[in-house]
């Protein structure tokens, strides 16, 4: 995740999320406040480095007789802004706060809606909001090009750093969101900051016990039925908490036969052992089934046949039989981290992590034959431990720390018979290898004055690859000449410089200036090659981001502006002599660049307007596009709180852009189109003598019912005219959505 220097003063409703109040006794309630005003100490240098979205609620100090004073005082309109940049931010970045998540998200999201209204970035799931592997863009960079972690750890495939929505952290497992549209500083860690980074950040503890059911109901047979916990504070002076969320999701899906079943549970547990250290348990599990096929949309000539929701048979003499397509997908996620403050303006944060993805999936081709299916494997279980450490003192901040990384993956796909999975002799490939990491990076914040501070950083980024590529039937490595396997290393650094000034010209005023690099490691099927005989890796791609911005806050609006340029390596090529030795050489540079705001502002009777816009491009040397990268975004939301009333209406519109045929740049123009979405909210407090209260949320998403087409892929790569053989990307129909939680 992220690293910045934020202090604890930003993210609307997003709060630390370590807390300790009082006890039902005075000495206990004394004890609870001091206990957890030293908490406080050591959590905010974490949420400095894992760039945590803190409290904009005031912030409050003991005076040493209990009594409370006003440290600092946070402007209304920051309070009520769904997503807002910090005072504190070294880069243009955007913080999206819990009271987003939970009132104007879908009861069904996954982490890509939790994000999308941010500036310049946009997603969609053609099978419904939260029923489908979503993928993330902004800035011209699509996923995997961009890091994203979870309360500061890095999570990806091995085999290229790319993500899963519906495999890992669903709306109910998060608690705010850091969206970084730049490489971050030396301290800002992770495998792919080549673009940027989606910073999740995992739910606040409540002082107070709870316990919510919840239950959900809306179109194509969409249901959810969910338990949540809060044991509140517990143990001696309160020293401990504990969250648990279960759930179960279900649905048809928009697309014809592609149902969806989640299972998902995920625990927190934190604990103060003594007034200077900190614990915090982490641990999340989900179970998906889906009826998805490897391709993930119709063509032209089916959905002028049977309609735009049209995507697999019932029939199982066709070859597209829903039969014939499923994936089954497990994850787990578990950390333990320990924060620390060691004395001397010495602070330590480490987190041990493990992670890992098992996805089983079968599916089908263009035919049905005793090979015209496949059997897939990509399953890795990933080991790894992230250690900051910092000290303060007058001359500035000195940060330092590693992030070391050990993964295990296994990766298969072999030709299989769909009618009864009955696999073939050889696979089209098998590989297993492992991937070890190592990031260590230093930086100082140097205190110029008290609103000037300077940061340079370097950060080195190490990546080892230890691959064992078997036999095949010669689609990639081939027969090896009759031995069973082959095995080779392939080896990876980079140093990344960094460099920022921050100034605080007002209280409620900064600006910054950022040179930033970042890197990305190729993928793993640049092996896919004759006898995985590569006699020249490709190198590292690269970026150089130069942004400037500023943030403003007060009680009638926020605004936050920033402008960037961008030069970026394009993805490599690659030759093969007669030999069968492949070599990989440079294809050459990019430029990204534009600008970026947004705003909060308040209307007043309890309104509340957000708008958000970007405007720039993403082009190659010739002056052609990149793929997916439109040349403006805008995004309005209107909300609505007074009383137990709480609604909002939020608009992303995205501009022109094109997509690529397989050997043309900018071969497809895609028009501009919206995402619309409303939410209506009613708290009713205490219904009934034994529930603290119920709330009703009825939800409308696509609710002007737009059916644009967002994305193709042409059939044919010597033409951008359309076919009927084009597969073509479309936003679901219009759904809507009924749901009830009761407090205990």
């Amino acid at each position: 995740m992220n690293v910045r220097s934020i202090k604890p003063t930003p993210a609307s409703g997003v709060k630390p999320s370590f807390h300790l109040h009082s006890a039902p006794r005075v000495k206990a309630c004394n004890a609870n406040i001091l206990r957890a005003i030293a908490v406080l100490c050591i959590v905010t240098p974490v949420i400095g480095y894992a760039q945590q979205a803190t409290d904009l609620g005031a912030v409050s100090a003991s005076d040493g007789s209990g009594s409370a004073t006003l440290a600092s005082r946070v402007p209304a309109a920051a309070k009520s802004a769904p997503s807002q940049g910090s005072l504190d931010a070294r880069s243009a970045q955007s913080e999206v706060s819990e009271a987003f998540i939970r009132s104007y998200t879908s009861p069904i999201a996954d982490f890509s809606q939790v994000i999308q209204m941010t500036p310049g970035v946009y997603s969609y799931s053609p099978n419904g909001p939260g029923l489908g592997d979503t993928k993330t863009y902004f800035r011209g960079f699509q996923d995997g090009d961009y890091s994203v972690t979870f309360d500061g750890i890095p999570f990806q495939d091995t085999n290229s750093p790319t993500h899963h929505t519906w495999a890992f952290f669903p709306a109910q497992f998060i608690g705010g969101a850091v969206v970084d549209r730049s490489p971050g500083s030396a301290a800002t860690i992770g495998p792919a900051n080549f673009g940027g980074s989606i910073n999740l950040l995992s739910r606040n503890l409540d002082p107070q016990q709870r316990t919510s059911v919840t239950g959900s109901y809306g179109t194509w047979n969409t249901s959810l039925i969910g338990l949540e916990h809060e044991t509140g504070q517990f143990g001696t002076d309160g020293s401990s908490n504990l969250l648990f969320n279960v759930h179960e999701m279900k649905s048809d899906g928009y697309e014809t036969y592609n149902k969806q079943k989640r299972d998902a549970i995920s625990l927190k547990y934190q604990f103060a052992v003594t007034d200077n250290t900190a614990l915090t348990v982490f641990a999340s599990s989900i179970d998906l089934h889906t009826n998805t096929p490897n391709t993930k949309g119709p063509t032209r000539a089916q959905v002028a046949q049977y309609g735009d929701n049209y995507l697999m048979s019932g029939d199982p003499r066709q070859a597209n039989y829903y039969g014939y397509d499923f994936y089954h997908v497990t994850s787990d996620f578990e950390y333990l981290g320990l924060t620390s403050n060691l004395g001397n303006g010495w602070k330590l944060d480490d987190k041990l992590y493990t992670y890992a993805y098992h996805n089983q999936q079968n599916y089908n081709g263009t035919t049905i034959s005793t090979t015209s299916g496949t059997d897939k494997l990509n399953a890795y279980r990933t080991y790894g431990n992230l250690l900051r450490l910092s000290q303060e003192s007058g001359t500035g901040t000195f940060r330092t720390g590693l992030w070391s990384e050990y993964a295990d993956t296994n990766r298969y796909q072999v030709p299989s018979d769909p009618r009864t999975w009955i696999d073939a002799a050889l696979p089209n490939f098998h590989e297993k290898f492992k991937t070890t990491t190592l990031q260590p990076f230093v930086e100082y914040e140097f205190n110029v004055t008290n609103d000037l501070k300077i940061t340079p950083g370097v950060k080195y980024a190490s990546y080892r690859q230890d691959f064992t590529q078997f036999a095949d039937n010669g689609k990639t490595v081939g027969n090896l000449g009759g031995l069973p396997s082959i095995s080779h290393a392939a080896t990876y650094n980079s140093t990344l410089p960094s460099l920022d000034v921050h100034y605080k010209l007002q209280q409620n005023w900064s600006a910054y200036a950022q040179f930033a690099t970042g890197s990305e490691i190729p993928p793993t099927n640049v092996f896919d090659v004759k006898n995985a005989n590569v006699t020249v890796l490709p190198a590292m791609v690269k970026t150089k981001t130069f942004q400037i911005g500023t943030v403003w806050k007060s009680d009638k609006f926020t605004l936050d502006v920033d402008a960037y340029h961008i030069k970026f390596d394009n993805a490599y090529s690659s030759s093969t002599d007669t030999s069968g030795n492949t070599t990989f050489y440079a294809n050459g540079t990019s430029v990204t660049q534009g600008v970026e705001a947004e705003s909060n502002i308040i209307l007043g009777a309890g309104f509340n307007l957000y708008i958000n816009g970007t405007y720039g491009s993403s082009k190659y040397a010739s002056g052609l596009w990149v793929a997916s990268a439109p040349s403006d975004t805008e995004t309005l939301g209107l909300s609505y709180e007074q009383g137990a009333w709480n609604t909002g209406w939020f608009t992303k519109r995205v501009g022109k852009m094109y997509n690529d045929n397989g050997g043309t740049h900018q071969a497809v123009s895609i028009d501009p189109f919206l995402l619309s979405n409303l939410f209506v909210n009613y708290t009713w407090k205490n219904p009934v003598s034994w529930a603290k209260q119920a709330k009703f949320q009825f939800a409308v998403n696509n609710l002007f019912d737009n059916h644009s087409i967002v994305g193709v892929t042409p059939a044919s790569t010597t033409t951008s005219i359309p076919a009927p053989g084009d597969q073509l990307t479309l936003l679901p129909a219009r759904s809507t959505s009924l749901t009830l939680t009761l407090d205990f």
